[in-house]
């Protein structure tokens, strides 16, 4: 028959694909640290840290002096007739320029920029954990469609079975045409549900693929989250408002708004500047300008400057920075209420997948039974095939639900630990070299760098 074939090649075609994958089975461990190694994700978050790090130097610039060094040249050329063309003059010097005061603003910009830092830090461990969240689906995603295509392979061929026996029983004059025909028609819904299952593994396939680094390779169900799992609903939250790294950042965005305040306040301050420079002017034999003259001449002065009016543009300034660290603490809030939000939700989540997986397992057990007897019952005439195609239906209904089940459990258990805040390379313990930009914020910090060859 054309649902027989068509089943059969799909099983087939499902089999090959599966066969390098035999060889070794990838576990859930080692899909994370594949993901962590390869997501462009995480990379793109520790690149944005080293971003970020560089507003510090060009803070801290500004309360450091600026040295330079300088050389020009001249020359000079007569119309009195000799057309006498006079000796080049070459001026040689270096300048030293540095702010001694700005009402402390340049402090205000760089606590400003170390919260900015900080903030990307803790921005680069949430990326972290939406990535592993996102490879635990992923991976579940495929444990799940894989069975459920096995499952529904399965049923499609109990159902064709269930048409052989229907159309037997027709052809000795114990069935009717309609028993055929009942039979047919859940076939055609099992081969369309299995086609359905087959089209859904290769999307969490191709989702795999995209967090993992590579396709999927013969995956286990085995998982351990040991003492990163929360004992309690209250401990869970407690942690999470205490550890999340969405809420540790916006904490740090809070200081970077408040040191924003203070920079906007001090920018209507005074400011101190002294610049000072040392050159010498070399002169050519026989110049027009004079004679040589290559003694060194040393200049210095200060300068003070203290704003009166702006023309609105400092008071501006300062009401918008107060409202930016109003939105901060605003925002911080929000963060909270969404971190605990997210934290209820997950554990919500394992309560109902572990309810349904009990009681999945009893209706199974049960359904098993109850198929077994109608189907003896339909060969003793006490039953009709439409009795074992109901049957078989709700059985095939019920093993899908504690496959899925099963899948939402392992998912909602990472959830919750990506909840309060642990689902990080770090606290998983994986093998890899853990990316905090720490090393490079350091490098950072030292703003006398440029005076030596860079990194």
């Amino acid at each position: 028959m054309l649902f027989s074939r068509s089943v059969r090649a799909g099983a087939l075609a499902l089999l090959f694909c599966s066969l390098p994958a035999l060889a070794h089975a990838e576990t859930l461990r080692e899909a994370l640290t594949s993901a962590y190694v390869n997501n462009p994700s995480i990379l793109s978050a520790l690149l944005n840290v080293k971003s970020t790090a560089e507003n510090i130097a060009m803070a801290k610039s500004a309360k450091l002096p600026t040295i330079g060094a300088t050389i020009s040249g001249q020359n000079s050329y007569t119309f009195d007739g000799t057309n006498d063309l006079g000796v080049p003059s070459v001026n040689v010097g270096v300048t030293y320029n540095q702010t001694l005061f700005d009402n402390f603003k340049s402090d205000a910009d760089i606590e400003a920029a170390r919260a900015i830092t900080e903030a990307s830090r803790y921005s680069l461990q949430n990326s972290e954990q939406n990535v592993f969240l996102a490879v635990v689906q992923a991976y579940m995603g495929v444990i799940r469609d894989t069975q459920l295509v096995q499952l529904r392979q399965e049923n499609v061929k109990f159902y064709q079975a269930q048409v052989q026996s229907a159309q037997d029983r027709l052809d000795i004059g114990e069935g009717t045409k309609i028993d055929v025909s009942q039979a047919q028609a859940r076939l055609a819904q099992g081969t369309a549900s299995y086609q359905a299952a087959v089209a859904s593994l290769e999307t969490s396939q191709a989702s795999y693929e995209r967090y993992v680094g590579h396709k999927p390779k013969n995956l286990t169900t085995t998982y351990r989250l040991g003492t990163l799992m929360p004992k309690s609903l209250d401990a869970a939250i407690n942690e999470a408002v205490s550890s999340h790294p969405a809420i540790l950042a916006a904490k740090a965005g809070v200081r970077a708004a408040q040191a924003g305040s203070d920079s906007a306040n001090a920018a209507f301050g005074p400011t101190l500047n002294f610049t000072s420079s040392i050159g010498s002017t070399v002169l050519g034999p026989g110049s027009l300008l004079g004679p040589n003259d290559p003694s060194p001449r040393v200049s210095a002065g200060f300068s003070l400057s203290i704003p009166i009016y702006g023309g609105g543009r400092y008071g501006s300034s300062i009401r918008k920075a107060n409202i930016e660290q109003i939105k901060s603490e605003v925002d911080a809030l929000a963060t909270r209420d969404q971190i605990k939000e997210s934290v209820i939700s997950a554990w919500s989540s394992l309560q109902n997948a572990n309810a349904q997986i009990e009681s999945a397992n009893t209706a199974v057990a049960s359904g098993e039974l109850s198929l077994d007897g109608v189907v003896q019952s339909r060969d003793v005439g006490q039953a009709t095939t439409l009795d074992v195609l109901n049957a078989q239906s709700e059985l095939t209904s019920i093993r899908e639900g504690l496959i899925q089940a099963n899948a939402a459990k392992v998912i909602a258990s990472f959830a919750l630990v990506a909840a309060t805040g642990h689902l990080t390379a770090a606290d998983l313990s994986l093998d890899v070299e853990v990316k905090t930009g720490e090393e490079y914020i350091a490098k950072v910090e030292d703003v006398w760098q440029e005076l030596r060859a860079l990194d």
